[in-house]
């Protein structure tokens, strides 16, 4: 007798809505969030491509939620509370709840994949404070 083995296939480019525009920056900001697409259960799964030279224009933190930010192609930097580590392909950054964080696009852009635990359920926004323009020049 065969197992079947539960999954969910989706392609985060084709398949997912890009709400990239919601978030007032670029007009070429690109946001796609795969958690209730891949129906994830303990965790959370999200695609950004932020256009050359360009920052993202919120910063957040989580009250619980933990993040792994993946580089997949170009490079950038993201600030971590005062701290500003330089991002190049293929660099994971973990992040721990209660950190304020953000991030800003090299001059090729920046493509990441943000992987976050535990799964925020039906109330995310419970989780998570943000601040536009938290990164901001002085």
């Amino acid at each position: 007798m065969l197992a079947i083995v539960p999954f969910t296939h989706r392609n985060l480019k084709e398949d997912l809505e890009d709400v990239g525009s919601r978030f007032d920056g670029a007009p070429d900001l690109e946001f796609r969030l795969a958690t209730a697409a891949l129906e994830l259960e303990r965790s959370g799964l999200g695609y950004q491509r932020v256009p050359p030279g360009c920052r993202f224009p919120y910063g957040h933190t989580h009250k619980t939620q933990e993040e792994v930010y993946v580089v997949l192609r170009g490079s950038g930097r993201m600030k971590l509370d005062d701290e500003i580590v330089e991002l190049r392909e293929w660099d994971a950054v973990r992040v721990p709840p209660g950190t304020w964080r953000g991030y800003e696009a090299g001059p090729e852009g920046l493509e990441i994949i943000v992987i976050g635990a535990p799964n925020l359920g039906d109330a995310p926004r419970e989780d998570v404070e943000g601040r536009r323009d938290w990164w901001a020049d002085t």
